[in-house]
């Protein structure tokens, strides 16, 4: 196993154990059937944690299985739940997708062109965060190499069809002065996805892990002192440290000011899709709504428990929208709604998807399953969440994955009446 990655306060073993394993840890271990008692598993910790706290409530009439049935002429089974979907524009054969890890380090080469790799062989769009050119450049600098995000195209592109997912190039204030969007537009790289409609541009409002605040990363003094005209540095680690902290700036929006880049973003790069990245504020809803008037395809909520990279403490724990909040803010709607934070197994998935998600993202997961297999751990983590995904799916009756309805969500008493009366 390998040990270059850790992840304190988030289910590392459960992760590992799903890319190891595949569909196989949806259940428990095959050496204590029939020999031991399985009951309740305890429940998350954060008591805030809405989708934690939610149940997923089947029914007892099914008048959806019956037409299944009918449909097929058998009983339908949870084999016959469909999890194709659209995805910000983008033909998904599954409701997932490969979060933004942005310039963390771990993910600069071999973890995200793995990731890349793979994301490609699922047939999931995949998202490139934003700071990766401004850090690390957009070209390498021997020609035998590629750049981080050059490269994760480049793996993505080779291990796709032409039919399936996509990849989504996230764009921040920084990025914004290094004119990434204009480089990739007109990029060879590029061309094979824009020739199939598989490339998006993100705009980048806010994370989860970090609302309000932009991207925040550890530097050795001399590597800050390298991207030290497009960031602002801190030395918080002390004048003796070699560390520094490189500060990025969040941006400033205002609805008209959001309109106006969406617009712009259509305008300027028509061949692509257009992404919206939120973070969990409290006018989330408004904020999403604003997007989809204005032309995006695709708005993507990072509820406060998402996150890959450096963030304050305070901020982890108590800033922020968890996702389940979000998601009953703005509520089911007929536009592309993405959903990211602490995703790793179906059921949290699911009840995502209940709410009104069209997909949900892997971000920490996914790191964690290609460090766990550079091959195909990231393979083996959706496969266990596309099986578990279809047999809650078809325990409410229902046989594909956009079906899913809040009546199929049993909200905590607190959150249904709040959600009422908001």
């Amino acid at each position: 196993m390998s040990t270059v990655l850790s992840a304190e306060g988030f289910p590392e073993e459960q992760v590992r154990h799903r890319a190891r394993s595949g569909a196989a840890a949806v259940f428990p271990a095959v050496e204590h059937y029939g020999s031991s008692l399985l009951g309740a598993v305890p429940a998350g910790h954060d008591p805030y944690d809405l989708l934690e706290r939610a149940r997923i409530v089947p029914p007892v009439f099914m008048p959806e299985r019956l037409k299944k049935l009918i449909d097929l002429a058998r009983e339908p089974l949870y084999t016959d739940v469909g999890l194709d979907t659209r995805v910000g524009g983008f033909a998904s054969r599954l409701p997932l997708y490969v979060s933004a890890f942005g310039s963390t380090q771990v993910a600069s080469h071999d973890l995200g062109e793995a990731a890349g790799r793979q994301a490609g062989r699922l047939g999931i769009p995949m998202v490139i965060g934003e700071n990766v050119v401004p850090v690390n450049g957009y070209r390498a600098a021997a020609d035998s190499a590629a750049s981080p995000l050059l490269g994760r195209i480049a793996a993505y592109t080779a291990a796709a069809d032409d039919e399936h997912g996509g990849v989504v190039v996230q764009q921040s204030t920084e990025d914004a002065d290094a004119e990434v969007w204009n480089l990739v537009y007109s990029d060879p790289v590029s061309e094979p996805l824009l020739a199939t409609g598989r490339l998006a541009f993100e705009l980048k409002v806010g994370q989860g892990a970090k609302p309000g605040l932009g991207g925040l990363t550890v530097l050795g003094r001399e590597a800050g002192g390298r991207v030290a005209e497009q960031y602002a540095m801190d030395a918080v680690f002390g004048a003796d440290s070699d560390s520094v902290l490189r500060i990025s700036s969040p941006g400033t929006f205002t609805e008209e000011i959001l309109r106006q880049q969406i617009r712009l973003m259509r305008n300027n790069f028509p061949r692509v899709k257009v992404w919206v990245k939120l973070h969990p504020g409290r006018d989330v809803a408004l904020a999403a709504a604003t997007a989809w008037a204005a032309g995006a395809d695709s708005v993507t909520v990072d509820g406060a428990e998402g996150g890959t990279a450096w963030a304050p403490t305070a901020f982890l724990g108590q800033v922020g929208l968890p996702l389940g909040e979000c998601l009953t803010r703005i509520g089911r709607t007929d536009h592309c709604l993405l959903a990211s934070g602490r995703i790793w197994e179906g059921g949290r998935a699911a009840k995502a998807l209940a709410l009104g998600a069209r997909a949900v993202g892997l971000g920490r997961a996914a790191l964690l399953a290609v460090d766990e297999d550079a091959e195909a751990g990231l393979v083996r983590l959706a496969e266990s969440i596309a099986l578990e995904l279809r047999l809650l799916i078809s325990s409410v009756g229902k046989y594909h994955a956009n079906a899913l309805e809040a009546d199929d969500v049993l909200l905590p008493a607190d959150a249904a009446t709040a959600s009422r009366t908001g």
